[in-house]
């Protein structure tokens, strides 16, 4: 029964995970960067072949292999753990099998099928702006963010909690109180995410590696407009050298040992035509708005724009300019690591109620680890 003047909150078939879209973004990019050493590996190695006689065994197949694995640990296990090792090889699965394209479409199993790259494109893209889609047109609700939390909680009862998961969790419980969740409910999942043990945190201290290979010049705020309005300007240039391409039809010139070429029209043109538009729709928007709010969908859009322009161009750069990419894809991460550190340090600034609740229970536990056991 609901109470009298009320509406019953109709709930869809599906709860979105308040942290799914990340966890699709680490699938995609593992899946890449899967693809991108494999290539690599394979021309270092002149294209060698397992097996002998007329057998040969794809390496799509070894990408099958896994992607059942990370299904099946999907269904047999709980937890972050299992979850972990499902974007990483599942990832790893999806990259071998989608490297292998070109031979699922050709007739005669052409692996070096030229549109290959441009299928990886769009798949990639569907796959990124599907789940901003589904994030941004319509906000996670309060029962979404609280039953994430939930979720992280009955993990954390199991096998305890890292650090840095007890304070996400925290953030979802506080954020889904202010979307007017129901405050006993809320309060439960709050004492089980603060009452649930410490565990490792060794597999989030390999994650953030790279971020703190980050040298202390860059973590520096000043870095962001740097950043932004480069990726601004370098998005524009692209769009503009691209579109002009395309209309004159390759142009060439050259005078006093000044060489400049633009690519003609053709698929891989109009992907990163296509590129160039989409980072600069993301990374435009975000830079002028930037100062003019306080909340954080700016730099989250202005990381949406550096992820197109390290991952998603790097699929056409590769196919048309072999390692000759590795310059855009470097810059791109480049530009990926900075904003995505400069997040991590607003979101924390913005919620220090869950920040403080969650280093007190780390303390409470270290404390109690730590103290002498009663006497019998």
């Amino acid at each position: 029964m609901t109470p009298s003047g009320t509406r019953p909150h109709r709930l869809g078939p599906f709860t979105r995970n308040a942290i799914g879209t990340s966890s699709a973004e680490a699938f995609m990019i593992i899946a890449i960067a899967t693809i991108l050493v494999t290539r690599g590996y394979l021309w270092a190695t002149d294209y060698p072949q397992v097996g002998g006689g007329t057998l040969h065994i794809a390496h799509a197949l070894y990408g099958g292999a896994l992607m059942m694995l990370a299904l099946l640990v999907s269904w047999w296990m709980l937890g972050y753990g299992a979850r972990l090792f499902c974007v990483v090889f599942g990832g790893i699965g999806f990259g071998l099998f989608l490297d292998e394209v070109g031979k699922f479409v050709t007739k005669d199993n052409d692996y070096f099928y030229g549109p290959s790259a441009e299928i990886m494109y769009v798949l990639v893209v569907v796959v990124l702006i599907l789940g901003r889609i589904m994030r941004e047109v319509r906000p996670l609700s309060a029962h979404e963010e609280l039953a994430t939390a939930a979720a992280m909680a009955a993990d954390g009862v199991a096998r305890g909690l890292q650090p840095h998961r007890r304070e996400l969790g925290l953030r979802l419980v506080e954020r889904a109180e202010e979307k007017g969740a129901d405050p006993d409910t809320a309060q439960h999942v709050r004492d089980l995410l603060i009452g649930a043990p410490s565990a490792s945190a060794r597999l989030y201290a390999l994650q953030q590696w790279a971020p703190r290979l980050i040298p202390s010049f860059f973590r520096s705020p000043r870095w962001l407009p740097i950043v932004g309005w480069s990726l601004v300007v370098i998005s524009f240039a692209a769009l503009v050298s691209g579109v002009v391409g395309i209309w004159l039809d390759n142009p060439y010139y050259a005078d006093n040992g000044l060489q400049v070429e633009l690519a003609g029209a053709g698929v891989a043109a109009y992907i990163l035509i296509a590129s160039a538009a989409i980072t600069l729709a993301f990374s435009l928007p975000a830079m002028i708005a930037r100062n003019r709010t306080a909340r954080i969908w700016p730099l989250q859009l202005l990381r949406y724009g550096a992820l197109t322009f390290a991952m998603l161009n790097a699929l056409v750069d590769f196919a048309t300019e072999g390692f000759g990419a590795l310059l855009n894809l470097t810059v791109g991460l480049f530009a990926l690591a900075i904003i995505s550190y400069q997040i991590d340090v607003r979101i924390r600034e913005a919620r220090p109620r869950a920040h403080a609740e969650a280093v007190a229970a780390e303390a409470a536990h270290e404390a109690e680890a730590k103290a002498p056991a009663p006497a019998h």
